[in-house]
């Protein structure tokens, strides 16, 4: 497979289907945020963090392929007159949305109740969990701005919005685990 094909050279690109589009498309910048997002995880998961942490990472970060793949499609080539889908891409599913909820419950059970917001820092791993998290969160608004335009599958959506709480609360797992201080937003009397 080439790396370059020039076909680009314009300021255009190609989603799934053939389509072309300008590179500042919604629909680009939202896959090029999930892709962003992507990388990130890459780096949480290139920390000194517990093994359990890295595998679940990897199953998320196949995952956000997927979402990346169903943002790239052009949603009037994805399904043929027929009904059948043209494009043989995966979706989100409610399953991959229950493994996040799954693994959130999991991480709570030890953590200690919480109180306050708490400020992002603490640890090198932490602090990459909070870049994620709001990357995330980019990636969320910028997918929901794309469905008011052009409607995408409910599940990428909140796929999205519950990575964004996977990420907060294995922020607050890695700071737990690492004995990295958590530090509480108490906003000041006036």
């Amino acid at each position: 497979m080439k790396i370059y094909t020039k076909t680009g050279d314009t300021g255009t690109t190609a989603l799934f289907g053939g389509t072309r589009v300008p590179k500042h498309h919604i629909r680009i910048d939202s896959y090029g945020t999930v892709d962003e997002l992507n990388s990130y995880l890459g780096l949480i998961r290139d920390q000194n963090i517990n093994a359990n942490y890295k595998n679940s990472l990897i199953a998320i970060q196949e995952n956000l392929f997927t979402v990346g793949a169903v943002l790239a499609t052009d949603p009037k080539k994805a399904i043929l007159k027929n009904g059948k889908q043209r494009l043989n891409i995966n979706t989100i599913t409610e399953n991959n949305i229950g493994y996040l909820e799954n693994q959130i419950d999991v991480m709570n059970e030890t953590l200690p109740a919480m109180t306050h917001f708490v400020l992002p820092g603490g640890h090198q791993a932490v602090s990459l969990c909070h870049i994620a998290r709001c990357v995330c969160r980019r990636a969320e608004r910028l997918a929901s701005a794309l469905n008011d335009f052009e409607p995408i599958e409910a599940n990428t959506l909140i796929y999205l919005n519950r990575l964004s709480d996977y990420l907060f609360v294995l922020a607050r797992k890695l700071s737990y685990d690492l004995k990295a201080k958590e530090i509480k937003w108490i906003p000041e009397k006036k």
